[in-house]
């Protein structure tokens, strides 16, 4: 891969952080105005799971902006596809059902997107030890 793709690549991991991380700052501080605009049938008494979500999203983001090499991305890829799995049951209550909707949709083009960025971005973007658990170490990491 070129340095000018791997750049793009980087680009497009941050593009996608920032937006989960706005996302996310909008869903935990403002959890009311966002389940009204997305769905109004939403019970008021379960804001706390929406802006409890919105954290997670703030943290998760926040560390692929901060390093956006393979290793955060596929855990990106791997907690919103789980999610969206999650969300599928969910769909058969009809209080929930637009909410869950909505939430795994977005969590599955969110996996989606991290999941094919982390094949793209080099692998030396992820800070040192953050690779997969029990990966052989590199260069100056071997003793």
């Amino acid at each position: 891969m070129s340095a000018r793709s791997d750049d793009r690549a980087q680009r497009s991991a941050r593009l996608l952080a920032a937006a989960g991380l706005v996302g996310g700052l909008v869903l935990s501080t403002r959890p009311a105005a966002v389940t009204a605009a997305v769905a109004p049938e939403y019970p008021s008494a379960r804001l706390w799971v929406a802006r409890l979500l919105g954290a997670r999203l703030v943290v998760q983001h926040a560390v692929v902006l901060v390093s956006p090499g393979p290793g955060a991305l596929r855990a990106v890829a791997v907690v919103d596809g789980l999610h969206a799995a999650s969300m599928l049951p969910v769909l058969l209550l009809p209080r929930y059902r637009r909410a869950a909707l909505v939430s795994g949709a977005a969590a599955a083009a969110s996996a989606l997107a991290a999941g094919r960025l982390a094949g793209q971005v080099p692998a030396g973007s992820d800070p040192v030890g953050s690779g997969p658990v029990g990966s052989e170490p590199t260069g100056s990491e071997r003793r």
